[in-house]
């Protein structure tokens, strides 16, 4: 377009929006001219909004070698404006002009995309391991339980009930457990982080202290509060230990899958194998297209087979097999619960296995009333249905 010479300087009055007051030097007539036209298309200068030294705001010195001005701007759009992070000029840097590099350094930050799908709650299950938890997390559950009897006197669905019994798991872990953060191991009890928080306390009251004196108490209070969070170790080593019995008990059981599992998480050597893949001559395939292409074809061999040449014929069956569909025990149901695996995701009403299991006969009670109204519920209606 043109050598501009524009100049901003660093009175923004009036310029809020387009310019900071950072810039060097003083606003000429062109650079009010370049000022209206960002404001009438929502541009933000950049070089005007970063502090920084005279020598990295000018782009330019006069023939005289002594003035030096800022004449080379970076615009950028509005609404891009937190993606800008600095504008500088690099002075030594070879170009083959009279004029400095002017550089902007910037961050693209694309708008996350909410999901429909509402994000799982997890929470620390793994603070159940200490008995002090187990036990306030039972009888915690047992008290959102109690309300069961007023509701199955009343006439309610079986969409109230589950959803009474799911309020009550839920509300019992985000009571009892809480939300498990991302930071925190897992070996780590509760009592530790709380001990850990106490710490923080102190370090931040020794930092806020204004006198000798008052620092002097705020550092023992401190070291008092550091020792009783050394806890940590021990909730390491009762970690391991368990973790290492979950191992010998897996081995006497001759279960090798979760044996192997446990030692590689107590060894911590955790590593995804990215098995081989081949084509049909038997060559091994490196390249990702090529992997996916050979799925490709695997999948169209297997599930485009030709239909059958005539109809099968399937006789019926001669005897009817008994099959049990009354309501199940609570044996049964306390069985199911046992053989739940701990470690897993939960499902979509984001009770976790270990939250049934920490008080199997609660929960076998609890379910077991739910099964029985779904039992009888469906019992009359397949009677309406023979009718």
């Amino acid at each position: 377009m043109g050598d501009l010479n524009v100049k901003m300087g660093g009175d923004n009055k009036g310029y809020e929006l387009v310019m900071g007051n950072h810039g060097l030097g003083e606003m000429n007539e062109n650079g009010e001219l370049f000022a209206d036209l960002c404001a009438n298309n929502d541009l933000v200068i950049g070089g005007s909004i970063f502090p920084h030294k005279k020598i990295h705001k000018a782009t330019w010195c006069s023939p005289d070698n002594i003035t030096e001005n800022q004449i080379d701007h970076f615009c950028i759009a509005r609404k891009f404006r937190r993606s800008l992070h600095d504008v500088r000029a690099m002075r030594g840097v070879d170009v083959g002009s009279d004029h400095h590099l002017l550089v902007a350094t910037l961050k693209l930050k694309l708008k996350r995309c909410q999901s429909q799908q509402q994000a799982r709650t997890k929470y620390n299950v793994a603070h159940l391991r200490d008995p002090s938890v187990a036990e306030a997390f039972q009888i915690n559950l047992r008290n959102w339980f109690q309300a069961l009897e007023d509701i199955e006197d009343e006439d309610g669905t079986i969409d109230m009930l589950w959803q009474h019994l799911k309020r009550s798991w839920i509300s019992t872990c985000e009571d009892t457990l809480g939300r498990q953060q991302s930071q925190n191991n897992e070996w780590i009890s509760m009592e530790t982080l709380k001990k850990v928080r106490t710490r923080k306390g102190k370090k931040e009251r020794v930092n806020k202290s204004r006198t000798r004196a008052e620092k002097t108490q705020a550092q023992k209070e401190y070291l008092a509060a550091h020792k009783e969070a050394r806890s940590a170790r021990k909730d390491k080593r009762r970690y391991i230990e368990n973790i290492a019995k979950e191992a010998e008990d897996d081995a006497a059981k001759g279960n090798m899958k979760d044996l192997y599992y446990t030692t590689r998480k107590l060894a911590g050597k955790f590593r995804h194998v990215n098995h081989t893949i081949k084509n049909k001559q038997g060559n091994l395939l490196t390249t990702t297209e090529g992997q996916l292409h050979r799925w490709v074809e695997h999948f169209e061999e297997v599930l485009n087979r030709p239909p059958p040449v005539g109809e099968t014929d399937i006789p019926e069956a001669e005897h009817l097999l008994p099959v049990n569909c009354v309501i199940p025990s609570r044996k049964e149901i306390s069985s199911a619960i046992r053989k739940m695996k701990d470690g897993k995701a939960a499902g979509t009403d984001n009770i976790a296995a270990e939250a049934f299991k920490t008080d199997i006969n609660t929960s076998t009670e609890a379910l077991h009333e739910l099964f029985k109204i779904i039992w009888e519920e469906e019992e009359s209606l397949s009677g309406k249905r023979d009718l």
